[in-house]
């Protein structure tokens, strides 16, 4: 029962690996210098107090500068001041709290300025073209793309720009759509595909010609939402953001409320404070550090899901990545190459090769899809020939409901390909019978990890057709990977259950779904979020967008429909489904970071309190608990918030790249953080307070 006719060998396929990131930078074209540049007139804009209000933490520092200004103006406004010349010192603390705030700023003015950066570039990749209307009786009117509605056809040749988002309707070119993804291949559109028929305006047709029905209207396209996305001139909070956000306010106003104890212990000890000293406490002790970077990590998360040629919707959908518990997947062109090709026929019920090869020829003759063309060259590569009026016939497409497809030859005869129980059901319908010889070859291509399609001619079935695909090398790694971050793997399959059991096995998934239809994955997605679950899943298909929209991440594919895109929360520029699993990476990246440098900024008021506290009762002979031996109050003061501003931009780099990501556990990533930003945010400062102030002390400001 082994297939006796085969095809050639495809390519060795090469190892999978990751999205290679740093060519993703490259793609990004982003000019760094210029970013700069705009970054730093931005965050004077953002001193805005409009700007300044949306962070409470810097906000904080910002009333806090003004207070100082005027205590530095006049400084006995607030009452009697200790210490000699208090204007010096009130000086300095405003400079060195104006520039805390300008550094917050600055921090996200980068962030932002890289969405720019692209929103430009694909901006001058926009332009106004005289476009080809088509007219209901056929004829071609010239007009400015700006004037194409949804709903109006257009006729494009080589060397043409598409003017508008749209479907292809009728005809077949190639594509340059390195505009967009930055990938200088060009790209196969051809009517009748569900996942190749999509074109997006600005991109230039290259060979031949089409007709196009357009999908979208004036400054609604998919450049025109990019350029929106990217730019993220409207960029909303992501639930964690806010909670954040609310967290370090509260923690803010609790330092607050302790700070304003202090006036009344102090003069009881004799140890009287300034109100720019206490100005100067409250800024060190409450998180600047993370309330500086807060809004920069999450505007980098959304960079760097750019950077990977994936357009997301919202902070909120990268968010939810880092957050995701399920992933699921569909079997071919993602677990698998996708490439499934005909490897070999398989005769059954005495039948000859030749008999299998002619219904399987005749089957097929109307099937436009790889594997479909696939079975028709092994076909004929036998012998087989069509011989009936094909202009006659009708093809049957497949459909996920009946899961088979055929002709219908001009005698009424009917032919038909498909899943081994429907082609079952399809002939015990037209009282045919089945044999145990069919099982025996389903069981034998499954059992390989192949796909089984039995084919029949009216009530009889001939044979099976054995098709091949092959799994992702490496993808094994990469689920072992997710499942240690505790992300469970679905894979959903059209096949048989013996032949995804094969697959699933040898891919390392957590689950399968075999004989999967699009209500199955709607199903699946609803059975996870009621047992709390976060779900990504990809798809590229009209009947993917259901289940895309259900999803907490749906990631469509650009080749995809555009009711699959506009049903997901990001797109794909390159059409690789395997990346949603990068996806979940950076989304648990932009999660650890933010905790890393949380758990940092908290750590860093432990220093910053031991630095201050105790040389502000000097005077009241308390000078044992100056551990770290600071020289005198204004030392102490100015060199806690010397570090305290400093380290903004000290870690704008870290926070726009962010933390390193490592498949661990939740238990293992706290562990990590303790350990590493706890641990070293607790002694950096100590070292770092007592070198600034040595440096004080020497220039004489102490």
């Amino acid at each position: 029962m082994n297939p006796v006719a085969t095809t050639p060998k495809p390519p060795k396929p090469q190892r999978f690996r990751p999205y290679d990131r740093r060519h993703a930078r490259k793609q990004a074209k982003v000019n760094t210098k210029g970013i700069y540049q705009r970054a730093i007139k931005d965050a004077f804009v953002k001193l805005n107090p409009k700007d300044a209000v949306k962070n409470p933490v810097m906000f904080l520092v910002w009333v806090g500068t003004l207070v100082t200004l005027a205590a530095t103006i006049d400084p006995e406004l607030f009452g009697s001041v200790p210490g000699n010349n208090p204007r010096l010192i009130n000086g300095l603390i405003t400079v060195i709290l104006f520039f805390t705030v300008w550094f917050a700023n600055f921090a996200e003015a980068v962030a932002e300025g890289r969405g720019k950066a692209q929103a430009d570039a694909l901006r001058s990749t926009k332009s106004e073209t005289i476009a080809k209307k088509l007219s209901p009786d056929g004829t071609i009117t010239e007009v400015p793309s700006t004037s194409l509605q949804r709903g109006d056809t257009v006729y494009v040749v080589a060397g043409d720009i598409i003017p508008a988002d749209g479907e292809v309707i009728m005809g077949a070119a190639s594509v340059d759509e390195s505009a967009i993804t930055g990938e200088s291949a060009p790209v196969l559109k051809e009517t009748g595909s569900d996942v190749a028929s999509s074109v997006t305006g600005g991109t230039r047709i290259i060979s031949d010609e089409l007709i196009v029905r357009i999908t979208a209207d004036p400054g609604r396209g998919f450049i025109d939402r990019m350029i929106a996305l990217v730019e993220g001139a409207d960029r909303s909070k992501t639930p964690n953001e806010i909670a954040l956000t609310v967290l370090l306010a509260i923690l803010s106003l609790v330092f607050l409320f302790v700070v304003v104890t202090i006036p009344p212990i102090a003069n009881y000890v004799g140890s009287p404070v300034s109100v720019s000293i206490l100005v100067a406490l409250l800024v060190a002790l409450i998180p600047t550090t993370i309330g500086g970077l807060l809004s920069a990590i999450g505007i980098a998360g959304m960079d760097r899901v750019a950077q990977f040629n994936v357009i997301a919707t919202s902070g909120r959908a990268v968010e939810a990545c880092g957050d995701v518990n399920t992933l699921i997947l569909d079997k071919t062109g993602t677990i698998t190459l996708g490439n499934r090709l005909a490897e070999g026929f398989i005769p059954i019920n005495g039948h000859s090769m030749e008999q299998v090869a002619y219904v399987a020829l005749a089957a097929s003759v109307f099937d436009e899809t790889p594997e479909g063309k696939s079975i028709v060259r092994l076909a004929e590569k036998l012998g087989a020939r069509i011989n009936f009026d094909v202009d006659r016939s009708e093809g049957i497409e497949f459909s996920a409901k009946t899961r088979m497809s055929g002709t219908n030859l001009p005698n009424g005869q009917q032919v038909r390909k498909g899943a081994v129980d429907a082609i079952k059901g399809f002939v015990r319908s037209r009282n045919g019978n089945t044999s145990p010889e069919l099982d025996s070859a389903y069981e034998m291509v499954s059992q390989q990890g192949g796909t089984p399609l039995a084919v029949c001619f009216d009530n009889e079935i001939f044979g099976v057709i054995y098709l091949k695909d092959i799994v992702k090398p490496g993808i094994r790694d990469r689920f072992e990977q997710l499942r240690r971050m505790g992300v469970r793997t679905i894979m959903l399959t059209g096949d048989n259950r013996i032949t995804a059991s094969v697959i699933a096995k040898e891919a390392g998934v957590d689950d399968f779904i075999a004989e999967a239809n699009p209500e199955d994955k709607i199903a699946v997605i609803q059975k996870e979020q009621r047992e709390g679950k976060i779900v990504a899943m990809t798809g590229d298909g009209t009947n993917d967008a259901p289940a895309l929209a259900q999803a907490n991440v749906g990631v469509a594919m650009n080749t995809g429909t555009q009711a699959a895109k506009e049903a997901a929360n990001m797109v794909d520029l390159d059409s690789d489904p395997t990346k949603l699993i990068d996806i979940v990476s950076i989304g648990k990246q932009l999660l650890i970071t933010r905790g890393a440098l949380t758990t940092f900024s908290i750590a860093n008021d432990i220093a910053k309190y031991f630095a201050i506290i105790p040389v502000l009762f000097a005077s009241a002979n308390l000078q044992g608990l100056n551990i770290m031996r600071l020289t005198s109050t204004n030392s102490a003061v100015l060199s806690a918030l010397i570090y305290n501003a400093l380290i903004i931009p000290a870690l704008i780099p870290l926070a726009l790249k962010g933390v390193k990501f490592r498949p661990l556990t939740s238990n293992q990533l706290l562990q990590r953080n303790i350990l590493i930003y706890g641990l070293g945010g607790v002694i950096a400062p100590f070292i770092a307070i007592k070198l600034i102030d040595l440096i004080i002390t020497v220039v004489g400001l102490a």
